[in-house]
Protein backbone atom coordinates (compact mmCIF):
# COMPACT_ATOMS: atom_id res chain seq x y z
CA UNK A 1 0.00 0.00 0.00
CA UNK A 2 1.37 3.41 -0.89
CA UNK A 3 1.74 6.26 1.53
CA UNK A 4 -1.34 8.40 2.01
CA UNK A 5 -3.83 5.50 1.97
CA UNK A 6 -4.60 4.70 5.57
CA UNK A 7 -5.99 1.34 6.60
CA UNK A 8 -9.22 1.19 8.57
CA UNK A 9 -8.33 0.77 12.26
CA UNK A 10 -11.76 0.68 13.89
CA UNK A 11 -12.22 -3.01 13.13
CA UNK A 12 -11.89 -5.61 15.88
CA UNK A 13 -10.92 -9.22 15.21
CA UNK A 14 -12.31 -12.12 17.22
CA UNK A 15 -10.20 -13.99 19.76
CA UNK A 16 -6.63 -13.91 21.11
CA UNK A 17 -3.38 -14.50 19.26
CA UNK A 18 -1.20 -17.14 20.83
CA UNK A 19 1.94 -17.37 18.68
CA UNK A 20 3.93 -15.66 15.93
CA UNK A 21 3.61 -18.17 13.09
CA UNK A 22 2.62 -16.49 9.84
CA UNK A 23 0.20 -18.63 7.83
CA UNK A 24 -2.34 -17.43 5.28
CA UNK A 25 -6.09 -16.97 5.33
CA UNK A 26 -8.39 -17.83 2.43
CA UNK A 27 -11.97 -16.52 2.35
CA UNK A 28 -14.38 -18.03 -0.18
CA UNK A 29 -17.12 -15.96 -1.80
CA UNK A 30 -18.66 -18.26 -4.44
CA UNK A 31 -21.27 -15.87 -5.85
CA UNK A 32 -21.02 -14.80 -9.51
CA UNK A 33 -23.15 -12.68 -11.84
CA UNK A 34 -22.79 -15.42 -14.47
CA UNK A 35 -21.04 -18.77 -14.74
CA UNK A 36 -18.21 -18.66 -17.27
CA UNK A 37 -18.16 -21.55 -19.75
CA UNK A 38 -14.62 -22.65 -18.79
CA UNK A 39 -15.10 -22.43 -15.01
CA UNK A 40 -14.77 -25.67 -13.03
CA UNK A 41 -14.90 -24.10 -9.54
CA UNK A 42 -17.64 -24.52 -6.93
CA UNK A 43 -19.06 -21.09 -7.77
CA UNK A 44 -21.98 -19.80 -9.78
CA UNK A 45 -25.22 -17.84 -9.88
CA UNK A 46 -27.27 -18.39 -6.73
CA UNK A 47 -30.50 -16.88 -5.34
CA UNK A 48 -29.84 -13.42 -3.97
CA UNK A 49 -31.44 -14.23 -0.62
CA UNK A 50 -28.64 -16.74 0.02
CA UNK A 51 -25.95 -14.04 0.08
CA UNK A 52 -26.77 -12.37 3.43
CA UNK A 53 -27.18 -15.81 5.06
CA UNK A 54 -23.87 -16.91 3.61
CA UNK A 55 -22.06 -13.76 4.79
CA UNK A 56 -23.47 -14.18 8.31
CA UNK A 57 -22.29 -17.81 8.38
CA UNK A 58 -18.89 -16.82 7.00
CA UNK A 59 -18.36 -14.12 9.63
CA UNK A 60 -19.46 -16.56 12.33
CA UNK A 61 -16.99 -19.19 11.13
CA UNK A 62 -14.13 -16.67 11.11
CA UNK A 63 -15.01 -15.36 14.58
CA UNK A 64 -15.32 -18.89 16.00
CA UNK A 65 -11.86 -19.86 14.77
CA UNK A 66 -9.19 -20.35 17.45
CA UNK A 67 -6.54 -17.93 16.20
CA UNK A 68 -3.28 -19.49 17.31
CA UNK A 69 -1.12 -17.37 15.01
CA UNK A 70 -0.88 -14.00 13.33
CA UNK A 71 -1.87 -14.14 9.65
CA UNK A 72 0.60 -12.76 7.14
CA UNK A 73 -1.60 -12.98 4.05
CA UNK A 74 -5.31 -12.90 3.24
CA UNK A 75 -6.86 -13.99 -0.06
CA UNK A 76 -10.50 -13.43 -1.05
CA UNK A 77 -11.41 -15.78 -3.88
CA UNK A 78 -14.52 -16.93 -5.61
CA UNK A 79 -16.70 -16.49 -7.29
CA UNK A 80 -16.51 -12.76 -7.66
CA UNK A 81 -15.69 -11.17 -4.29
CA UNK A 82 -15.20 -7.84 -6.07
CA UNK A 83 -18.99 -7.67 -6.38
CA UNK A 84 -19.31 -7.42 -2.59
CA UNK A 85 -20.46 -4.09 -1.22
CA UNK A 86 -17.50 -2.31 0.45
CA UNK A 87 -19.25 -2.39 3.84
CA UNK A 88 -19.78 -6.16 3.63
CA UNK A 89 -16.17 -6.71 2.59
CA UNK A 90 -14.82 -4.62 5.47
CA UNK A 91 -17.07 -6.49 7.88
CA UNK A 92 -15.57 -9.79 6.74
CA UNK A 93 -12.01 -8.55 6.97
CA UNK A 94 -12.45 -7.04 10.42
CA UNK A 95 -13.12 -10.54 11.77
CA UNK A 96 -9.55 -11.67 11.03
CA UNK A 97 -6.61 -10.50 13.17
CA UNK A 98 -3.44 -8.60 12.31
CA UNK A 99 -4.80 -6.10 9.78
CA UNK A 100 -3.06 -4.61 7.84
CA UNK A 101 -1.52 -7.75 6.42
CA UNK A 102 1.69 -7.96 4.41
CA UNK A 103 -0.37 -9.10 1.42
CA UNK A 104 -4.16 -9.03 1.03
CA UNK A 105 -5.57 -10.05 -2.34
CA UNK A 106 -9.07 -9.82 -3.79
CA UNK A 107 -10.09 -11.54 -7.00
CA UNK A 108 -11.94 -9.19 -9.32
CA UNK A 109 -13.86 -9.61 -12.54
CA UNK A 110 -13.30 -6.82 -15.06
CA UNK A 111 -16.36 -4.62 -15.02
CA UNK A 112 -16.75 -4.72 -11.23
CA UNK A 113 -13.97 -2.27 -10.30
CA UNK A 114 -15.11 1.30 -9.61
CA UNK A 115 -13.29 4.30 -8.20
CA UNK A 116 -15.21 4.07 -4.92
CA UNK A 117 -14.58 0.34 -4.58
CA UNK A 118 -10.87 0.68 -5.31
CA UNK A 119 -10.56 3.33 -2.58
CA UNK A 120 -12.63 1.25 -0.15
CA UNK A 121 -10.48 -1.83 -0.81
CA UNK A 122 -7.32 0.13 -0.07
CA UNK A 123 -8.82 1.47 3.17
CA UNK A 124 -9.86 -2.07 4.15
CA UNK A 125 -6.28 -3.32 3.80
CA UNK A 126 -6.45 -4.81 0.30
CA UNK A 127 -3.11 -4.18 -1.42
CA UNK A 128 -3.26 -6.70 -4.28
CA UNK A 129 -5.93 -7.35 -6.93
CA UNK A 130 -6.11 -10.38 -9.21
CA UNK A 131 -8.05 -9.54 -12.37
CA UNK A 132 -9.68 -12.48 -14.17
CA UNK A 133 -9.24 -11.02 -17.64
CA UNK A 134 -8.64 -14.38 -19.45
CA UNK A 135 -8.41 -12.66 -22.86
CA UNK A 136 -8.17 -9.17 -24.34
CA UNK A 137 -9.83 -10.29 -27.60
CA UNK A 138 -13.52 -9.43 -27.67
CA UNK A 139 -14.68 -12.48 -29.64
CA UNK A 140 -12.94 -14.83 -27.22
CA UNK A 141 -14.27 -12.93 -24.21
CA UNK A 142 -17.88 -13.14 -25.42
CA UNK A 143 -17.69 -16.89 -25.94
CA UNK A 144 -16.72 -17.40 -22.30
CA UNK A 145 -19.80 -15.53 -21.13
CA UNK A 146 -17.82 -12.48 -20.01
CA UNK A 147 -18.75 -8.92 -21.04
CA UNK A 148 -15.63 -6.81 -20.51
CA UNK A 149 -13.39 -5.15 -23.08
CA UNK A 150 -9.68 -4.45 -23.17
CA UNK A 151 -10.41 -0.75 -22.70
CA UNK A 152 -12.36 -1.49 -19.51
CA UNK A 153 -9.38 -3.40 -18.11
CA UNK A 154 -7.09 -0.48 -18.94
CA UNK A 155 -9.39 1.97 -17.16
CA UNK A 156 -9.91 -0.22 -14.10
CA UNK A 157 -6.19 -0.81 -13.60
CA UNK A 158 -5.87 2.98 -13.68
CA UNK A 159 -8.50 3.26 -10.94
CA UNK A 160 -6.64 0.73 -8.82
CA UNK A 161 -3.33 2.52 -9.25
CA UNK A 162 -4.95 5.85 -8.41
CA UNK A 163 -6.23 4.26 -5.18
CA UNK A 164 -2.73 3.10 -4.28
CA UNK A 165 -3.16 -0.55 -5.33
CA UNK A 166 -0.45 -1.08 -7.93
CA UNK A 167 0.15 -4.76 -7.17
CA UNK A 168 -2.11 -6.25 -9.85
CA UNK A 169 -2.19 -9.74 -11.33
CA UNK A 170 -3.78 -10.48 -14.70
CA UNK A 171 -5.09 -13.96 -15.53
CA UNK A 172 -4.98 -15.25 -19.11
CA UNK A 173 -6.17 -18.61 -20.47
CA UNK A 174 -4.41 -20.38 -23.33
CA UNK A 175 -6.84 -22.52 -25.28
CA UNK A 176 -10.06 -20.51 -25.34
CA UNK A 177 -12.55 -21.12 -28.13
CA UNK A 178 -11.49 -19.37 -31.34
CA UNK A 179 -8.04 -18.51 -30.02
CA UNK A 180 -5.34 -18.23 -32.69
CA UNK A 181 -1.66 -17.39 -32.70
CA UNK A 182 -2.53 -13.83 -33.74
CA UNK A 183 -5.17 -13.36 -31.04
CA UNK A 184 -2.85 -14.81 -28.37
CA UNK A 185 -0.17 -12.34 -29.42
CA UNK A 186 -2.74 -9.55 -29.10
CA UNK A 187 -3.52 -10.50 -25.49
CA UNK A 188 0.20 -10.57 -24.69
CA UNK A 189 0.60 -7.18 -26.39
CA UNK A 190 -1.92 -5.84 -23.88
CA UNK A 191 0.08 -7.35 -21.03
CA UNK A 192 3.14 -5.47 -22.27
CA UNK A 193 1.14 -2.25 -22.55
CA UNK A 194 -0.39 -2.53 -19.06
CA UNK A 195 2.87 -3.73 -17.43
CA UNK A 196 1.41 -5.55 -14.41
CA UNK A 197 3.92 -6.91 -11.89
CA UNK A 198 2.32 -10.38 -11.99
CA UNK A 199 0.64 -12.54 -14.65
CA UNK A 200 -0.95 -15.99 -14.44
CA UNK A 201 -1.19 -18.14 -17.57
CA UNK A 202 -3.50 -21.14 -17.38
CA UNK A 203 -3.89 -23.79 -20.04
CA UNK A 204 -7.57 -24.61 -20.57
CA UNK A 205 -8.63 -27.54 -18.38
CA UNK A 206 -10.95 -30.05 -20.00
CA UNK A 207 -13.09 -31.88 -17.45
CA UNK A 208 -16.75 -32.50 -16.62
CA UNK A 209 -16.86 -29.72 -14.04
CA UNK A 210 -17.19 -26.93 -16.63
CA UNK A 211 -19.78 -26.53 -19.37
CA UNK A 212 -17.13 -26.12 -22.06
CA UNK A 213 -15.08 -29.05 -20.76
CA UNK A 214 -18.09 -31.35 -20.65
CA UNK A 215 -19.08 -30.32 -24.17
CA UNK A 216 -15.56 -31.09 -25.43
CA UNK A 217 -15.62 -34.51 -23.79
CA UNK A 218 -18.97 -35.23 -25.45
CA UNK A 219 -17.69 -34.10 -28.85
CA UNK A 220 -20.26 -31.30 -29.02
CA UNK A 221 -20.13 -27.81 -30.49
CA UNK A 222 -21.81 -25.61 -27.87
CA UNK A 223 -19.86 -22.84 -26.11
CA UNK A 224 -17.42 -22.77 -29.04
CA UNK A 225 -16.19 -26.31 -28.34
CA UNK A 226 -15.58 -26.99 -32.03
CA UNK A 227 -13.18 -24.02 -32.17
CA UNK A 228 -11.03 -24.87 -29.13
CA UNK A 229 -7.35 -25.21 -30.16
CA UNK A 230 -5.75 -28.64 -29.94
CA UNK A 231 -3.43 -29.66 -27.14
CA UNK A 232 -0.26 -29.09 -29.17
CA UNK A 233 -1.32 -25.60 -30.16
CA UNK A 234 -2.25 -24.73 -26.57
CA UNK A 235 1.20 -25.89 -25.46
CA UNK A 236 2.75 -23.69 -28.15
CA UNK A 237 0.72 -20.70 -26.91
CA UNK A 238 1.95 -21.36 -23.37
CA UNK A 239 5.61 -21.68 -24.35
CA UNK A 240 5.37 -18.54 -26.49
CA UNK A 241 3.96 -16.69 -23.46
CA UNK A 242 6.79 -17.95 -21.23
CA UNK A 243 9.38 -16.48 -23.59
CA UNK A 244 7.46 -13.26 -24.25
CA UNK A 245 6.80 -12.59 -20.56
CA UNK A 246 10.46 -13.22 -19.72
CA UNK A 247 11.43 -10.45 -22.15
CA UNK A 248 9.04 -8.18 -20.24
CA UNK A 249 10.83 -8.99 -16.98
CA UNK A 250 8.06 -11.36 -15.81
CA UNK A 251 9.87 -14.56 -14.89
CA UNK A 252 8.13 -17.88 -14.38
CA UNK A 253 8.43 -18.93 -10.73
CA UNK A 254 5.63 -21.51 -10.77
CA UNK A 255 4.05 -23.46 -13.64
CA UNK A 256 1.25 -20.92 -14.15
CA UNK A 257 2.68 -17.83 -12.46
CA UNK A 258 5.06 -15.10 -13.64
CA UNK A 259 6.29 -12.07 -11.72
CA UNK A 260 8.78 -9.28 -11.57
CA UNK A 261 11.33 -9.84 -8.78
CA UNK A 262 9.62 -9.36 -5.42
CA UNK A 263 6.08 -9.44 -6.84
CA UNK A 264 5.49 -13.18 -6.42
CA UNK A 265 2.22 -14.04 -4.67
CA UNK A 266 3.14 -14.51 -1.01
CA UNK A 267 -0.18 -16.22 -0.30
CA UNK A 268 -0.07 -18.74 -3.15
CA UNK A 269 3.54 -19.58 -2.35
CA UNK A 270 2.25 -20.96 0.96
CA UNK A 271 0.36 -23.68 -0.93
CA UNK A 272 3.44 -24.77 -2.87
CA UNK A 273 5.86 -24.65 0.08
CA UNK A 274 3.43 -26.40 2.47
CA UNK A 275 3.13 -23.51 4.90
CA UNK A 276 -0.03 -23.56 7.07
CA UNK A 277 -3.17 -21.76 5.95
CA UNK A 278 -6.80 -21.72 7.01
CA UNK A 279 -9.83 -21.44 4.72
CA UNK A 280 -13.29 -20.09 5.49
CA UNK A 281 -16.48 -20.52 3.50
CA UNK A 282 -17.91 -23.05 1.06
CA UNK A 283 -15.31 -25.39 -0.50
CA UNK A 284 -12.49 -23.69 1.42
CA UNK A 285 -9.48 -25.81 2.38
CA UNK A 286 -7.10 -25.65 5.34
CA UNK A 287 -3.69 -27.15 6.15
CA UNK A 288 -1.95 -27.02 9.52
CA UNK A 289 1.20 -28.90 8.55
CA UNK A 290 -0.24 -32.29 9.49
CA UNK A 291 -3.91 -32.47 8.49
CA UNK A 292 -5.83 -31.26 5.46
CA UNK A 293 -9.39 -30.12 6.05
CA UNK A 294 -12.08 -28.95 3.63
CA UNK A 295 -15.44 -27.29 4.12
CA UNK A 296 -18.56 -28.61 2.37
CA UNK A 297 -18.45 -27.75 -1.33
CA UNK A 298 -22.00 -26.46 -1.83
CA UNK A 299 -23.43 -23.35 -0.23
CA UNK A 300 -26.49 -25.27 1.01
CA UNK A 301 -24.33 -27.87 2.78
CA UNK A 302 -22.13 -25.15 4.23
CA UNK A 303 -25.14 -23.24 5.58
CA UNK A 304 -26.60 -26.45 7.04
CA UNK A 305 -23.50 -26.82 9.20
CA UNK A 306 -22.31 -30.03 7.55
CA UNK A 307 -19.07 -31.32 9.02
CA UNK A 308 -15.69 -30.61 7.49
CA UNK A 309 -13.83 -33.50 5.92
CA UNK A 310 -10.25 -34.14 6.97
CA UNK A 311 -7.36 -36.43 6.15
CA UNK A 312 -3.68 -36.64 7.08
CA UNK A 313 -1.21 -34.93 4.77
CA UNK A 314 0.72 -37.33 2.54
CA UNK A 315 4.44 -37.86 3.15
CA UNK A 316 5.37 -37.06 -0.46
CA UNK A 317 3.15 -33.97 -0.90
CA UNK A 318 6.16 -31.70 -1.07
CA UNK A 319 7.20 -33.42 -4.30
CA UNK A 320 4.03 -33.03 -6.35
CA UNK A 321 3.31 -29.61 -4.80
CA UNK A 322 6.83 -28.24 -4.61
CA UNK A 323 7.77 -29.39 -8.11
CA UNK A 324 5.31 -26.80 -9.42
CA UNK A 325 7.91 -24.21 -8.44
CA UNK A 326 10.71 -23.56 -10.91
CA UNK A 327 13.15 -23.73 -8.00
CA UNK A 328 12.00 -27.31 -7.44
CA UNK A 329 12.40 -29.30 -4.23
CA UNK A 330 15.37 -30.48 -2.18
CA UNK A 331 14.94 -34.19 -1.43
CA UNK A 332 16.42 -35.65 1.73
CA UNK A 333 19.08 -38.41 1.33
CA UNK A 334 16.43 -41.03 2.08
CA UNK A 335 14.17 -39.55 -0.62
CA UNK A 336 16.91 -39.88 -3.24
CA UNK A 337 17.29 -43.55 -2.32
CA UNK A 338 13.60 -44.38 -2.03
CA UNK A 339 12.56 -42.59 -5.21
CA UNK A 340 15.70 -43.33 -7.20
CA UNK A 341 13.88 -45.33 -9.89
CA UNK A 342 11.18 -42.79 -10.90
CA UNK A 343 13.60 -39.89 -10.54
CA UNK A 344 16.12 -41.56 -12.86
CA UNK A 345 13.39 -42.48 -15.35
CA UNK A 346 12.12 -38.89 -15.56
CA UNK A 347 15.67 -37.48 -15.79
CA UNK A 348 16.42 -39.87 -18.67
CA UNK A 349 13.14 -38.84 -20.33
CA UNK A 350 14.11 -35.16 -20.06
CA UNK A 351 11.27 -34.27 -17.69
CA UNK A 352 13.33 -33.69 -14.52
CA UNK A 353 16.78 -32.29 -13.86
CA UNK A 354 19.03 -31.79 -10.85
CA UNK A 355 21.04 -28.72 -9.88
CA UNK A 356 22.86 -27.99 -6.62
CA UNK A 357 20.93 -30.63 -4.70
CA UNK A 358 17.53 -29.55 -6.05
CA UNK A 359 15.16 -31.58 -8.21
CA UNK A 360 13.07 -29.60 -10.68
CA UNK A 361 11.00 -29.86 -13.84
CA UNK A 362 12.60 -29.15 -17.20
CA UNK A 363 10.81 -26.99 -19.76
CA UNK A 364 9.46 -30.17 -21.35
CA UNK A 365 8.61 -31.52 -17.92
CA UNK A 366 6.39 -28.52 -17.23
CA UNK A 367 4.19 -29.47 -20.17
CA UNK A 368 3.99 -33.08 -18.96
CA UNK A 369 3.93 -32.24 -15.25
CA UNK A 370 0.78 -34.22 -14.48
CA UNK A 371 2.57 -37.40 -15.56
CA UNK A 372 5.42 -36.62 -13.16
CA UNK A 373 3.11 -35.66 -10.29
CA UNK A 374 1.08 -38.84 -10.69
CA UNK A 375 4.20 -40.91 -10.14
CA UNK A 376 4.88 -39.24 -6.80
CA UNK A 377 1.24 -39.54 -5.79
CA UNK A 378 1.53 -43.29 -6.31
CA UNK A 379 4.90 -43.62 -4.58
Amino acid sequence: MTAGHAVSTHAQWCGPLQSRRVPGVYISYPFCAQKCTYCNFASGVFPRDLEPRYLDALRAEICAHAWEWRPETVYLGGGTPSSLAPEALDSLLESAPARPWIEATIEAAPGTVTRDKARAWALAGINRVSLGVQSFVEQEIRRTGRKHTAQMVLEEIGLLRDAGVSNVNIDLIAGLAGQTEASWRKSLDWIERLAPPHVSIYMLEVDEDSRLGKELLLGGVRYGAADVPGDEQVAEFYEFAVARLARMGLNRYEISNFARPGAESRHNLKYWTLEPYVGFGADAHSFDGRMRRSNPESISEYLSGARKSEEPARDDERFFVGLRLMSGVRPEPEDWRRLAQPIRRFIDAGLLETADGALRLTSRGVLLSNEVFQEFLAA
